[in-house]
């Protein structure tokens, strides 16, 4: 008896479609997505409604990413780290304490080093600049097609294909359709994936300072009573900062003078790095948490923000997005080397089953921690203090600790540990 294998329509009815896949959103998941599928021989088209280059700062302007040693691993896979490497700083040491401006910083700290992680950093930060154009280089070197500056207005799923519609354009046919266009994808709304989430009534200021003192690669976390304050370490004695505070008060801050906002950051940061001094432009970003019920429709995949948009609190938006690329990678790569459709409901499951409890697990994670920290309450500081103490005088915790964190936690994909698709 004969098996067809999934749902492969017969030849006479195979339809020429114009790509593989369609990619809409060029920001770094999708870009990174289209790299990783051009690699294996998938036709790609990254349709992204900012014009050509517009993203793209050759100065500094403050913004930067953590990016946990899996990350790096795939940028690496995908050819793209050795130029990166000159522009990245390694994160050697992380150091975690609870604490509020004026007082004593908690004797119960968490502190993660090599003994907890021997592969090598824990992770790396890279600015925004030299990644986004390491990226845009990479895809103008590619097969990969850009249609910049332009939206998609429909799409329509048909049993074969999916069609989506650009105005002024003919439409496009693929077997999937990729949403990598955040949290406000229009991807997602036209596919009917209901989203759920609430705003947290912070906002994060972002920035970047240099100091008289070298970090020597520590990563800092202060939890204040307000929000957590994150110190990356950068090139050339300079450090990112995201600091988080009550909306209200972080707008009243962002709208000061450059001197009044440090005068502020001051007290909070510390002196243990000598002077300091703003590098680059300062940024103010709401806080919310955004999450779809699902990652997959028919013919549709969501990675990134458009999937999941989570609390800045454990430094993981783009690595979780990074991990999504990964995943759907590679399930669409082993769905092609079977000689099957991309797009059918098995192979896109199995991304949902990969990436699904993974993402919803960080949702709640992320969500926790900023309720558990994010206060004054003397009961759960004590709480939270001795938890953090725990952790560190127990080395199988700290290591399955900083193996989350970088990313080796579960069944991460080939991509992730540094291997081909």
């Amino acid at each position: 008896m004969s098996h067809p294998l999934d749902n492969i329509p017969s030849l006479p009815h195979v339809l020429t479609m114009d790509y593989d896949v369609i990619i809409a959103g060029g920001g770094l998941n999708g870009l990174t997505l289209a790299l990783a599928l051009d690699s294996a021989g998938i036709t790609t088209v990254v349709i992204d409604t900012n014009a050509p280059q517009e993203s793209l700062n050759p100065e500094f302007d403050g913004r930067s990413y953590a990016l946990s040693a899996a990350s790096q691993n795939m940028l690496n896979a995908l050819g793209l780290w050795e130029d990166l490497a000159n522009h990245a700083e390694p994160m050697l040491e992380i150091k975690v304490s609870d604490g509020a401006t004026g007082e004593t910083p908690s004797p119960f700290v968490m502190q993660f080093g090599d003994e907890d992680f021997r592969q090598g950093p824990m992770g790396f930060m890279v600015e925004d600049r030299h990644l986004r154009a390491r990226l845009a280089e990479a895809v103008d070197a590619s097969t990969v097609a850009i249609q910049a500056g332009q939206t998609i207005t429909d799409q329509t799923v048909h049993s074969t294909h999916v069609t989506v519609t650009i105005e002024g354009h003919p439409p496009l046919t693929a077997a999937v359709l990729v949403g990598a266009d955040g949290r406000s994808s229009r991807t997602a709304k036209m596919a009917g994936l209901t989203r759920t989430g609430w705003d947290y009534d912070q906002s994060s200021l972002v920035c970047a300072i240099a100091h008289e003192k070298p970090h020597r690669g520590i990563a800092h976390q202060y939890f204040m009573p307000s929000g957590p304050l994150a110190i990356l370490p950068l090139t050339r004695n300079r450090s990112g900062i995201v600091w988080t505070e009550q909306r209200q008060v972080a707008q009243n801050i962002h709208n000061l003078i450059d001197e009044d906002y440090l005068s502020i950051l001051r007290p909070r940061f510390g002196d243990f790095l000598g002077k300091i001094s703003l590098a680059g432009r300062r940024y103010i970003y709401p806080l919310s948490l955004s999450t779809t019920h699902r990652m997959i429709g028919a013919r549709i995949a969501l990675v990134g923000d458009a999937a999941h948009a989570v609390h800045p609190i454990a430094g993981q938006g783009l690595n979780s997005g990074f991990k999504d690329v990964a995943a759907l990678a590679e399930v669409l790569c082993d769905t092609k080397r079977r000689g099957q459709d991309l797009g059918i409901h098995t192979t896109l499951a199995e991304y949902q089953k990969w990436r699904g409890f993974d993402n919803a697990l960080l949702c709640t994670a992320t969500n926790s921690f900023n309720r558990l920290f994010s206060n004054n309450n003397p009961i759960l500081r004590g709480i939270r203090d001795l938890g953090m103490g725990l952790i560190n005088a127990t080395p199988k915790l700290r290591k399955n600790f900083v193996a989350t964190a970088a990313g080796f936690a579960g069944d991460p994909p080939r991509l992730l540990r540094g291997e081909p698709l």
